[in-house]
């Protein structure tokens, strides 16, 4: 059985590297204790070939194989581009 692909969504925070960017993905989650919800983020290195994304974008990333040392997700789409 295939696993399905992983996919996030988040913001692009650095695109300053040629064919990459680096997205920061947040969610909400429970302590397991104090239930109290707390914000997790991760940044996530994304191949993007077209360089289209620009720092503020929301994008949807999904899980690629391995292209360079850091870089394991490509950038599927844009959701919004960032105002400017």
């Amino acid at each position: 059985m295939r696993q399905r692909i992983k996919r996030r969504e988040g913001t692009v925070v650095s695109a300053k590297m040629t064919k990459t960017v680096v997205v920061q993905v947040d969610r909400l989650v429970e302590h397991p204790i104090y239930g109290k919800r707390m914000k997790q983020r991760r940044r996530f290195m994304a191949h993007d070939e077209k360089g289209a994304c620009g720092e503020g974008d929301r994008v949807m990333i999904v899980e690629a194989q391995p292209l360079s040392k850091n870089k394991r997700w490509r950038v599927s789409s844009i959701i919004t581009k960032a105002a400017g």
